[in-house]
């Protein structure tokens, strides 16, 4: 009789939960996942240590009043959003028109439970899904309850903005991008129309941190809006243009940092590249469609700084001595610090193996070397030290023959260099350097470790301080060929190996 009597009155009850569950008269079931919910609050815990004689109980007491504090705080927060979102609301105002047919319920997960009465004809005229539900006549008294909210006074929020529905974009302005975020969730879940255009607008045009973008993704790539949230996403969303022309775009810009005729701007865009494909190199490990610069493009401009170089030092080498142009030494200067540049972009990149074959066939380049003045030239040495500390470091893998190979033809110089580069490098880390040099010394064979070391031993005699200190190599070198020797065993064991076919 009370099941007929409620159907008579044509009274709707439904139990929505969480974004609407269905029952057999009343069915919507988006359920909003734990990492879409809107604005979870996040509370601290502060670790307590327990004295001596604190007991188990005592501690599980003291943990279950936290936990009732903190629930007590999130209520009362949430109680004081409430009051102030129904202060001013439409359907609150006695004036405003109409009957407030239906009794809407919130309530949160701990039982915090919100009632309001508001208009049918507001619900049905801005959600889809009420329209759908709410079918009954006019003048019929509808019951809806919403359990299990994250955020009571969002779906809150979300009903007075119903009333608001053709100044929706105004009240949106000044709100953070997370509270749009979180209404944006709701407002989908009921498919309030207005709403979402409301709030796709704000994020197309409010400026994000990069917190907010990867929130603002996240949300939209779950929502599936499709055709509304492309035009949002579309300052994040690359062109295909822009991938397939990846590679014009890195040599237009390092190209241009290469080119620039003012030193400081030249400076700071190395420094800002630098950190970008810093960055890259680590995020895009996780994105296989990522565009990163290729190996083409730096050796490419490798070739063009050598290039460079090359002509630079044979204009200065035919050039009487005392009529060389100033503004010509300090061009080999800049040419050797933009090579610098891409070789370390390449060692960041794990490419520098090439380079380090490539730099040790400059012989033309290191004879011309010697022939310039130490002041102009000592940033050309720089060039083998990175390759030096790279190798040592294991950051550059070649072989033993292109390691040896380097030293031939770039050590003397570096040697040369070295007192210049000491005084005149303010960023030259002389211990890592001399590290890295002696650990690439010692990866080579015995004997051209002795060549090496027996040639730097008086070397260092005659130089001093203006000569790399690799004494730990050559300690090294000296307990491998006189204390530690190594001699290889003989194999003395009688293990035989048979192999048998079997027929299948």
């Amino acid at each position: 009789m009370a099941a007929e009597s409620i159907l008579r009155s044509k009274q709707v009850s439904a139990m929505i939960k969480q974004g609407f569950i269905s029952n057999p008269s009343f069915s919507f079931s988006p359920k909003l996942s734990p990492s879409s919910s809107p604005q979870n609050p996040c509370f601290t815990q502060n670790n307590i240590k327990p004295t001596s004689s604190s007991t188990l109980y005592e501690m599980m007491s003291e943990e279950q009043q936290r936990e009732s504090k903190q629930l007590e705080d999130k209520r009362r927060i949430s109680q004081e959003r409430v009051s102030k979102i129904l202060d001013n609301a439409p359907f609150q105002n006695p004036e405003y028109g109409g009957v407030r047919d239906v009794k809407l319920c919130i309530s949160s997960r701990d039982g915090f439970k919100v009632s309001m009465n508001v208009h049918r004809s507001v619900l049905i005229d801005q959600s889809r899904f009420f329209k759908d539900k709410l079918k009954q006549e006019e003048g019929v008294m509808h019951s809806v309850e919403i359990c299990d909210c994250d955020e009571v006074e969002v779906y809150v929020e979300t009903v007075v903005l119903m009333y608001y529905s053709d100044d929706l974009n105004k009240r949106l302005v000044k709100e953070d991008v997370g509270k749009v975020l979180g209404l944006l969730k709701v407002f989908s879940a009921i498919k309030f129309d207005m709403g979402i255009i409301s709030c796709l607008d704000y994020l197309e045009a409010v400026p994000w941190s990069e917190d907010e973008e990867e929130k603002v993704v996240s949300v939209l790539g779950q929502l599936q809006l499709h055709g509304p949230a492309v035009e949002v996403l579309q300052r994040v969303s690359a062109e295909p243009s822009t991938s397939a022309n990846g590679d014009d775009i890195f040599m237009r810009l390092l190209s241009g940092v290469l080119e620039a005729k003012d030193d400081k701007a030249r400076r700071e865009m190395k420094a800002l590249i630098s950190g970008l494909l810093r960055e890259d190199a680590t995020k895009n490990k996780n994105h296989i469609d990522s565009v990163d610069v290729s190996s083409e493009i730096l050796y490419q401009l490798c070739d063009k700084c050598l290039s460079s170089l090359l002509i630079c030092l044979s204009e200065a080498e035919s050039t009487d001595e005392s009529r060389r142009d100033r503004g010509l030494m300090s061009e080999i200067g800049r040419e050797a610090d933009n090579l610098q540049w891409i070789v370390d972009i390449m060692i960041e990149k794990k490419l520098g193996d090439e380079f380090v074959k490539l730099w040790a066939d400059q012989k033309e380049l290191a004879s011309l070397h010697s022939k310039m003045p130490t002041m102009y030239r000592y940033e050309i040495s720089r060039v083998t030290a990175q390759l030096c500390v790279a190798i040592g470091r294991g950051q550059i893998l070649v072989s033993r023959d292109a390691r040896f190979s380097l030293l031939c033809t770039w050590l003397e110089p570096l040697y040369e260099d070295f007192g210049w580069m000491k005084r005149a490098c303010r960023s030259l880390d002389k211990k890592l350097l001399e590290d890295g040099l002696s650990q690439t010394i010692l990866t080579l064979p015995l004997q051209q470790q002795q060549v090496i070391l027996l040639n730097w031993f008086n070397r260092f005699l005659n130089k001093g301080d203006d000569c790399p200190n690799i004494q730990r190599a050559f300690q090294v070198w000296w307990r491998r060929a006189f204390i530690r020797q190594y001699v290889p065993e003989k194999d003395h064991s009688n293990l035989q190996i048979t192999v048998c076919d079997y027929a299948t």
